[in-house]
């Protein structure tokens, strides 16, 4: 009783849950819908540059601007496409069993296992802002976290296949081991700077993205595909505009760089050559498989091995989209320690390849 009136407790209204057909039939038709979309996407790019804005097929403009059309709803359908997916798996997988997968394990063995995990893994790096925070809130360590951040797009089971057949296994294997050994290493460096955890932004630790107490075996698939649904607006909304800043960079660099003149750069057999194939993969985005045709033509233009292999690494590993991804992650100081780091690795990496083949 309240000044006079009966207070009544309302009951939560009823959870309504879908049929299983129409919940799957609404998931397996918004993924023909982004699959049709995303074919569309080439044409549609070329017809808004080249028929609608009116701008020549073979003008520096008309390159960059196609680029730009064609690679910004590309990545946002990829980021989105990816954060879904990955926040779905997340949900199978409680804090507790991934912390006792890499979390429990001392430093260094638990980079290895987790650059091992990614070599694996096929998530290329606009998945990092997901992956970077479901292993955050998993509790595993930050130098883990980086070392499969590292590993997951630098070394790809596809770019392996592609540079056997192109260019032999030894070449191959050394792109494997070398990889491999960046991320692990990368990562222990990282976890053991004083005070790492203060680089992370404050909203990822506050973030709990499916990991609330219920337990994941409990959970129904609509449960599942709305927590999804849910972290994927979320980190859409935070990083959107970031992404359109690095596209736009890599476009004018796609549109105004001439071909022929990147393979002269790194087809000089300088002490500097490598460095600068790395400073010039930095503001481009691709994953390692669809870099290595890239690096082959360069090949036969004459370009050398080392600071072609370092170029493909700075694209995958450094790219300047991923960093502006990573930075509504990470704080400034945190991004470019791991910059360094990895660049660091990726130079040594270079010069490896020009002295032993």
């Amino acid at each position: 009783m309240a000044n006079g009136f009966t207070v009544v407790q309302a009951d939560p209204p009823p959870k309504v849950t879908r049929p299983k057909w129409q919940l799957w039939g609404a998931v397996i038709g918004a993924a023909i819908v982004w699959w049709v979309v995303y074919q569309q996407l080439q044409p549609l790019a070329n017809w808004l540059t080249y028929e609608l804005i009116g701008l020549a097929p073979e003008s520096h403009l008309g390159e960059a601007v196609a680029f730009f059309l064609y690679d910004v709803p590309k990545i946002l359908l990829l980021l989105a496409g990816m954060i879904f997916v990955v926040s779905t798996i997340r949900t199978f997988f409680s804090p507790e069993q991934t912390r006792a997968l890499l979390g429990g394990k001392r430093q260094g063995v638990g980079n290895i296992l987790a650059a091992l995990l990614g070599v694996v893994t096929p998530f290329c790096s606009c998945s990092a802002v997901p992956l970077f925070i479901g292993f955050v809130e998993s509790g595993i360590p930050i130098g883990v976290t980086f070392s499969f951040l590292i590993a997951a797009p630098m070394v790809n089971e596809i770019a392996l296949v592609m540079l056997l057949g192109l260019f032999g296994w030894q070449i191959a294997l050394l792109y494997f081991i070398t990889g491999l050994i960046i991320a692990i290493v990368a990562g222990i460096v990282i976890g053991l700077l004083p005070n790492v955890e203060q680089g992370v932004e404050d909203f990822v630790w506050q973030m709990q993205v499916g990991s609330s107490g219920e337990p994941t075996t409990d959970l129904s698939w609509d449960s599942r595909f709305s927590q999804a649904r849910q972290s994927t607006v979320t980190i859409l909304q935070k990083v959107w505009f970031y992404v359109v800043i690095g596209i736009a960079v890599g476009a004018f660099i796609h549109g105004y760089i001439p071909e022929n003149a990147l393979a002269n750069i790194l087809g000089k057999n300088a002490w500097w050559s490598v460095p600068v194939a790395v400073l010039l993969g930095v503001p481009m985005y691709a994953n390692a498989a669809g870099i290595i045709p890239v690096v082959h033509a360069l090949m036969e233009k004459g370009a050398s091995l080392g600071p072609v292999l370092a170029f493909m690494m700075s694209v995958v590993a450094l790219s300047l989209p991923e960093m502006i991804i990573l930075r509504r992650v990470l704080k400034l100081r945190l991004i470019v320690m791991f910059v360094g780091i990895v660049t660091t690795g990726i130079i040594f990496t270079g010069y490896l390849f020009n002295l032993v083949l």
